[in-house]
């Protein structure tokens, strides 16, 4: 599958949104019943990481099938874990959020990952708790779970790291 990774322009807001919506049906169809909801992730979230230049849309051909944030360090949420430790706490490191693809789609977290080690050797990602479709992915491809972290809001989220050594 070849797949091209670009930044998202505000124009891609609305295949965002949809890709966002398929995301929410798959984690519902798995079980996944409180990730991401009340609409999240909104157009003014697309909107917020496309200002700040972290926001990427992933096209086979013109079509859009998929979407992440992939964001610099450091991530507030992350400066206290609980119940473990960051593999490497020293080193800067990018955090990918937002992670959506078509329902249709095959093969985009491993593009993605690809994408992401091209500009950094060192990740961090979180997950609901109930998304056990993307901890059988972190698991995987290699990444390492951490411990517990909690958002801003106070939601617990399971924390993994990939680090390339």
């Amino acid at each position: 599958m070849s797949y091209t990774i670009t930044k998202s322009t505000e124009s891609d807001i609305p295949a965002l949104l949809a890709l966002a919506a398929d995301a929410r049906t798959t984690m519902r169809e798995s079980g996944n019943l409180h990730q991401w909801a009340d609409g999240y992730p909104s157009a003014d979230t697309f909107r917020n990481d496309i200002r700040r230049g972290v926001s990427y849309i992933i096209r086979e051909e013109d079509r859009p099938i998929g979407t992440f944030a992939f964001v610099p360090s450091p991530e507030p949420t992350y400066q206290h874990i609980y119940e473990g430790q960051w593999t490497d706490d020293t080193l800067p490191y990018f955090v990918i959020h937002r992670i959506a693809a078509a329902r249709s789609a095959r093969g985009i977290f491993s593009s993605m990952l690809q994408f992401c080690l091209a500009h950094t050797g060192n990740i961090r990602i979180d997950t609901h708790r109930d998304n056990t479709i993307m901890q059988h992915l972190l698991s995987k491809y290699g990444f390492q779970y951490c411990g517990i972290i909690y958002l801003a809001n106070g939601d617990e989220r399971l924390a993994y790291q990939y680090l390339v050594e």
